[in-house]
């Protein structure tokens, strides 16, 4: 049983690994033995990396602007030099900017939509053709509850985690038969900075509370389990699949 949830030795890139979940998801590789690249857009990046691991430097940060494409390539190819190889990729780094949507700037829109769709899409082919060489890979994409619904004053964000919900399973149809699992997890509400302004609103907070059935935020830890079963060998049946780890919020 144990050597289905295997991971060790595995190579493994994080992207926005420096907080909040992506750093979880870090650490949770890290933890399972896995060696890994976080990346992130400042200095904050380095010392995550350093307090993950330790002495024993087997997590390497990688400090790349994901509003720039060669920056996307660049820090794809920094983690390549330094592990040799990539056998996960979990795209996690994102950004929110809220706007009424009639008053929605092109600019944040075109923002949004370069790290939360095209830099990931851009990971996904490098990756993709790492992977394909070897026969074997898992890709993680990060979604979103706005993957299945609109949201509020969010347009670019939810047409962004819509389209990763879509290359997610458009990845899969090609390359499942080629021994890659191209998978996302689509977390629910979760206990990070992103949530203190609804935290803050006893309205909105008793809302949201009162949908989830198991009646509490979810935490970063809450994604572990969910990434280890798409990162092993576990998960090898599993294919094009948005896994949501939401507390129950979509069963609501």
């Amino acid at each position: 049983m144990n050597e289905l949830f295997d991971i060790r030795e595995k190579k493994a890139i994080v992207t926005g690994g420096s907080r909040g979940l992506g750093r979880e998801m870090a650490k949770t590789l890290y933890q399972a033995g896995a060696q890994v690249t976080i990346t992130g857009t400042n200095d904050r990046i380095f010392s995550a990396a350093e307090e993950l691991s330790g002495k024993d430097g087997k997590v390497y940060a990688v400090k790349a602007d994901f509003q720039n494409a060669d920056a996307v390539e660049r820090a794809f190819y920094q983690a390549i030099d330094h592990m040799g190889s990539v056998d996960i990729l979990v795209n996690n780094a994102g950004m929110q900017i809220r706007h009424k949507s009639e008053d929605f700037p092109l600019r944040d829109w075109d923002r949004i939509l370069m790290v939360n769709l095209t830099a990931p899409f851009i990971l996904c082919q490098l990756a993709g053709k790492e992977m394909l060489k070897k026969g074997r890979g898992k890709i993680i994409n990060t979604a979103s509850l706005l993957s299945f619904s609109g949201g509020y004053t969010v347009p670019a964000y939810a047409a962004s985690k819509g389209g990763i919900a879509q290359l997610t399973k458009a990845l899969s149809n090609e390359w499942a038969q080629r021994g890659i699992n191209v998978n996302a997890i689509a977390p629910g509400y979760m206990d990070t900075d992103n949530i203190a302004a609804i935290k803050a609103d006893p309205v909105r907070n008793g809302q949201i509370l009162e949908r989830v059935p198991a009646g509490r935020y979810g935490t970063p830890g809450d994604l572990s389990g969910a990434l280890i079963f798409l990162a092993s060998k576990a998960s090898d049946y599993v294919n094009g699949t948005i896994l949501t780890v939401d507390g129950g919020w979509m069963g609501r």
